[in-house]
């Protein structure tokens, strides 16, 4: 009789383990998110006094708690330019733009960030369908572009299901004609986010850190320096060798240099 007894202890107890380990989350995720936003304010209140060293110390807590949000990453940058640190000011405001590509206040700051960096590369000449690329289609995330192409796929096949269970020839003809161009916007959408994945899994954007960054001929600290970039200047990296990292400019130039002396965006 007692083992009975025993057994429905056992799980009483781990039902209760289990309901005290989901509280503990609950509760602590909700004291988290308390101290991320209370740490918000009072970074805001440093940058109004313009104690930016401040604020960036209360921003940086929060990011310590792997927040990621485009109001975070954008007063961040705001405060790093206001102290004059170019380099994470432009790497802040890649990053906001990473997570919100239509911010056109985190674009024009970081046209002025840009104009405070001593390296001056001349971007290569785009082609038409390159500049329709940049503006248009990457203005919208890759997983964006895959939720457009899902809602066209959903509303395909109920336009299709109307056009097979209607009996009006005109309504037959909307519902026809309205199942093509959501298959034109389908293929489109699936083509742009697919398109979208292999550029950001082929192009990985970084910022340069150090004051001055020699750049290598080949991985090895002994080769030719290629030519030499400093802080705030964006690069795209293609491939790494230990602790060296393949690097293209926007005008086309390459080499290789210390992964220490670029972030990674």
């Amino acid at each position: 009789m007692t083992r009975p007894l025993l057994k429905y202890l056992e799980n009483l107890n781990t039902k209760t383990t289990v309901l005290s380990i989901v509280v503990f989350v609950f509760l602590g995720s909700v004291v988290s998110a308390q101290k991320a936003d209370s740490l918000f304010v009072a970074g805001n209140n440093f940058y109004k006094q313009e104690a930016y060293k401040e604020a960036i110390e209360a921003y940086k807590k929060i990011e310590t708690q792997n927040v990621i949000s485009a109001d975070l990453f954008y007063n961040m940058a705001n405060a790093y330019y206001k102290s004059s640190e170019v380099a994470p000011a432009i790497y802040y405001y890649e990053k906001t733009l990473k997570l919100d590509p239509g911010n056109e206040d985190a674009k024009y700051n970081l046209a002025f960030a840009n104009r405070m960096t001593i390296d001056k590369i001349d971007v290569l000449p785009m082609s038409f369908f390159q500049k329709l690329d940049q503006q248009y289609i990457r203005a919208f995330k890759y997983d964006s572009w895959a939720l457009i192409a899902i809602f066209s796929s959903i509303l395909f096949v109920l336009l299709f299901l109307s056009y097979y269970f209607s009996f009006s020839p005109s309504r037959k003809r909307l519902y026809f004609i309205s199942a093509l161009m959501c298959i034109v916007i389908l293929v489109a959408s699936f083509t742009f986010a697919y398109s979208g994945y292999t550029y950001a899994k082929n192009n990985k954007p970084a910022i340069i850190f150090a004051l001055r960054a020699p750049v290598k001929e080949a991985p090895t600290p002994n080769s030719n320096d290629a030519f030499e970039l400093h802080e705030g200047t964006k690069v795209m990296i293609l491939e790494q060798v230990d602790t060296w990292q393949k690097i293209k400019l926007a005008d086309g130039k390459i080499g290789w240099i210390d992964e220490n002396n670029l972030k990674a965006l």
